[in-house]
């Protein structure tokens, strides 16, 4: 059995690291907010990402968020939005 979140957050999570290189020069310190592997949107904050992600993906909440920063930090499950 397969769990949708772990799978959403690795996903995202090895995209991002592929990315990173080049969004350090436009959107360092920013938030990404990201879903299947895919850049949503960029915030100031970590909360307005998370924020928009439990709009945004209301139905099943598989998102996550990470820093732009130099190396990136694989929170796991905290990067994840978890249903309440």
């Amino acid at each position: 059995m397969s769990d949708p979140i772990r799978e959403q957050v690795e996903s995202n999570y090895r995209e991002f690291q592929a990315q990173l290189p080049s969004l350090l020069s436009s959107h360092r310190g920013k938030f990404a907010l990201m879903r299947d592997g895919q850049i949503i949107e960029f915030f100031d904050t970590a909360r307005d990402a998370y924020v928009a992600g439990q709009k945004i993906f209301s139905n099943d909440r598989l998102f996550s968020v990470q820093e732009v920063i130099e190396t990136p930090v694989d929170l796991g499950f905290f990067s994840h939005a978890l249903p309440q």
